[in-house]
Parts: structure tokens; C-alpha cells; sequence
């Protein structure tokens, strides 16, 4: 699947299963939530905290992809085309860090 096909695919389902889109406030919180999830799961799964039960049967993927369906609402909603601004981002990063990482010290013999 393409982005632009998970931009069309979860504006469909926004639109028939979801109803309507949640105002981006509140999108915006579910996002922060959601990432909070991710978060949980890596401290625990790569990090030194351990795991609660309640947290055993937690789905990093499924975490993951929660983080993108909110964030593809937001761009649904604001009128952002995800595949030009990643383009873009991926120009504007290529441009501004064509050396950066290459001299960093910390990430040589790594």
C-alpha cells in the first residue's frame, strides 16, 4: 500500500465506519496517546523497565500503526498530500545533513 492509498483507504473508513473525523484537538491527543503506547512498549521491550502483566500482550506493530492511522487523519484533515511533505522532508534532511552524520564523532565505529 502506497501512503496516498492509506490516506484514500482510511478516509474511506473514517467516512463509513468511523463516521466523521474527530476535530484535530482531539486527534491531536489520541496521537500523543498513541505514541505513548510506543513509548511504553520500547522502555520495556529495549529499555530497563520491566514488564507489567497488563502489559504482556502489547503490540509493538499494532502500537505502531495506530501512531500512523492518526497521524494520516491529521494530514486527511488538514489537506496534506503525505507523500509530497515526506518528498520534501527527505530533501530538505538530504540537503541540510549531507555531511553532518558522516562527521559526527559519536556515530563513527559504530
Amino acid at each position: 500500500m502506497t501512503i496516498e492509498e492509506a490516506q484514500k483507504t482510511v478516509d474511506q473508513w473514517i467516512k463509513t465506519t468511523g463516521i466523521r473525523y474527530f476535530n484535530e484537538l482531539t486527534n491531536m491527543a489520541i496521537l500523543t496517546e498513541e505514541v505513548g503506547e510506543v513509548a511504553r512498549i520500547i522502555s520495556r521491550q529495549y529499555g530497563e523497565q520491566s514488564f507489567k502483566a497488563s502489559d504482556r500482550d502489547k503490540d509493538l506493530a499494532d502500537e505502531l500503526a495506530d501512531v500512523l492511522f492518526v497521524v494520516i487523519c491529521l494530514a486527511n484533515q488538514t489537506g496534506i498530500n503525505l507523500t509530497e511533505a515526506l518528498q520534501k522532508n527527505l530533501e530538505k534532511k538530504t540537503t541540510r545533513d549531507t555531511d553532518r552524520h558522516r562527521q559526527n564523532e559519536k556515530l563513527k565505529n559504530s
